[in-house]
């Protein structure tokens, strides 16, 4: 039965794909002159990204975009710390090589949309993405959403997401470029990575291999209030992602990108727990064919897509061993097209299968969508309004998710902006039919989702000063929670309501050769529960489990010449454990310094970088029973052949 599912899905995928990547080439075929709309020239913002439902039809939503210094210095390093010490996001860790997931204003993380060039790479069965498993060095843009935007980004994306790109092909006669990197650090951490690539006038290849090693021994306090190394914390991951890319005309391209890796680590104790034999293994699969066919003033694509996420979690103590697959196939076809001077369309269908095995069972669930994006621009481009909308099929049942976004340029310095989103997430597999612990009788959570804000950029000579303030509100009805004891299974809570302020804020001098930085960034979340079906459980009016009420970066810093040099200090709050807020989590700070020096040496480059983490050696929990580490550090060097 299983061969036959699996066959069959895989014919599906095949046929779907090769209509996205027959269907625009057809129609594009059929275009004449006169069908060509004719040429306009009006004021773009900078593109922050390759997808143009970022860069053209989201202009009132909070995007943070994360600059190249700041991925080239934690490009040794995973997501999950990058995120935590620089953008306004709870990362919530299980541990130093823990599972890491995202919290965006009190959401879930199963609320937490992750893509990579257009494409959700969320585990297909438990809709989570672990973010301490995506390695800085293979992203060339990195881009954070807040708020939620279904319509856009699918169906289940509530709180907000991540956007991962590569680097995007360039087609240049003979050129190349080679770059070798490594580290080492505390706890016996030893990094390796080597990239490079290649291309012609209308060929492109390039390849990235991340590799790294721990022990992750660290010291820590343990509940009798002795002193002990972590036991059993080792850590062993493989990665390699390769991209070939074709130029079939001038502005016709079609790529192929392959994404392997493997994640080999062993949990840790918790601190009531004596010692452990646990270990998991978490392997993913994915690949990628692209394909833009870019004219004068209109652009069509297709992306066709295959993940497979392998996860093999065993118990030497109680002999227990479990293995979990899960498959995604994602396919997609879009069209945007300018309509006049100011306004453009954005039609596109996306097309997602997945699927897994419980019990010798396959378990499926297809989505079908068609979805439409109108950007509008007036008074000289100062205003920007998008209207969205996505009609989805989720295993037969129907959803309409309207929404709308704008923006306004009062003044050169000042803007301000406003969103207003349906949201919705249908259980995930796992939710589902997981066992033991699945609950099919969930229902999907639902609600809307607003915020709003305004922008300062401020720029005169040496002095720059950037400030954003956001507000937002969220009410979502079902809300899911697992809830348990030896068995935990996920429970529908009737309503909850999210609310709260973030700000981001930099100051920037520069007088000669040195740069001087401060920033600061400030959230505060409110997300309690309204009402509940269970009766007197005690969550009414009390903060969600593990969602900070208030947390907050700030980085101090400077350039000189060819050297940087940032301090950054972390603040996260209480963090409640139980729903009805009877236990609770400590508050914690932690100070980072990172260090960079980049030098040319004859025709190489030399980087060299250096981290201290947690330098005030604060001893601290993220997640119940699960300790950090105090004081550790971790330095690398990148050589490069010009």
């Amino acid at each position: 039965m299983y061969n036959n599912h699996y066959i069959k899905n895989l014919l599906h995928a095949f046929l779907l794909s090769l209509l996205l990547f027959t269907l625009p080439t057809s129609l594009l075929a059929q275009n004449t002159p006169d069908s060509t709309l004719k040429e306009v020239n009006i004021k773009t913002k900078h593109k922050i990204s390759a997808d143009t439902r970022l860069n053209d039809f989201a202009p009132g939503q909070k995007i943070t975009t994360i600059d190249s210094a700041t991925l080239r210095q934690y490009q040794l390093q995973s997501m999950a710390s990058l995120l935590a010490q620089q953008v306004p996001v709870f990362v919530k860790s299980y541990g130093f090589n823990g599972l890491s997931t995202l919290n965006f204003r009190g959401s879930s993380s199963a609320q937490s949309a992750v893509l990579w060039n257009g494409v959700p790479i969320s585990n297909a069965a438990i809709g989570i993405a672990d973010v301490s498993t995506l390695p800085v060095v293979f992203m060339n843009k990195v881009n954070v959403v807040y708020g939620g935007s279904s319509a856009l980004w699918g169906s289940g994306n509530v709180g907000g997401a991540l956007l991962l790109e590569n680097e995007t092909p360039v087609f240049d006669s003979g050129k190349r470029d080679l770059s070798f990197g490594g580290g080492l650090g505390s706890f016996s951490q030893y990094i390796g990575n080597i990239k490079g690539s290649i291309s012609g006038k209308r060929w492109y290849f390039s390849a990235n291999i991340f590799a790294q090693t721990a022990q992750n021994n660290f010291p820590y306090t343990n509940e009798a209030g002795a002193k002990t190394n972590m036991p059993n914390s080792a850590l062993k991951s493989d990665a390699a992602m390769v991209q070939a890319a074709y130029k079939i005309s001038t502005q016709n391209v079609i790529s192929l990108s392959a994404w392997y890796q493997q994640y080999d680590r062993q949990i840790p104790p918790a601190l009531f727990a004596p010692s452990s034999e646990q270990h998991e293994t978490d392997g993913s699969l994915r690949l990628l064919l692209d394909w833009t066919k870019q004219n004068t003033n209109s652009k069509w694509y297709a992306k066709s897509s295959f993940i497979q996420d392998n996860s093999h979690y065993r118990d030497e103590d109680v002999l227990l061993s479990t293995y979990n697959t899960a498959y995604q196939y994602y396919q997609e076809i879009g069209w945007k097209a300018q309509l006049h001077q100011y306004g453009q369309l954005l039609l596109f269908m996306p097309v997602q299968i997945t699927w897994m095995q419980v019990q010798n069972q396959t378990k499926e669930q297809d989505r079908v969508a068609l979805a439409a994006a109108y950007d509008l621009k007036e008074f000289h481009n100062r205003l920007d309004i998008a209207l969205n909308a996505r009609s989805e099929t989720i295993n037969d049942k129907g959803i309409f998710l309207p929404g709308a976004d704008a923006a306004y340029a009062i003044t050169n310095w000042l803007s301000v902006r406003a969103n207003a989103q349906r949201t919705y997430r249908t259980p995930t597999l796992n939710e589902l039919y997981y066992s033991p612990g699945g609950n099919p009788d969930l229902k999907p959570e639902q609600g809307w989702n607003e915020d709003g804000g305004y922008t300062v950029k401020f720029n005169a000579g040496r002095f720059a000063i950037y400030h954003d303030l956001s507000v937002f509100n969220r009410d979502i009805h079902d809300w899911i929670i697992w809830l348990g004891g030896s068995i935990w299974t996920p429970h529908n809570v009737s309503e909850v309501h999210s609310r709260g302020v973030e700000t981001e804020n930099t100051i920037a001098y520069a007088i000669g050769k040195w740069r001087l930085h401060i920033g600061i960034n400030t959230s505060y979340i409110l997300a309690t529960t309204v009402s509940s079906y269970v009766y007197n459980d005690g969550s009414i009016g009390k903060q969600l489990p593990y969602t900070p009420r208030y947390s907050g970066q700030a980085n101090i810093g400077f350039d000189y010449k060819r050297f940087s040099f940032n301090y950054n200090h972390t603040y996260t709050g209480y963090r409640f454990t139980t729903v009805d807020e009877s236990e609770y989590i400590l508050p914690y700070q932690t100070g980072n310094v990172q260090l960079m020096y980049s030098t040319t040496i004859g025709h190489h480059s030399l980087q060299l970088s250096g981290q201290c983490n947690n330098i005030w050696n604060e001893q601290y929990q993220v997640v119940a029973f699960r300790p950090m580490p105090g004081i550790n550090w971790l330095m690398g060097f990148r050589i490069g052949i010009l």
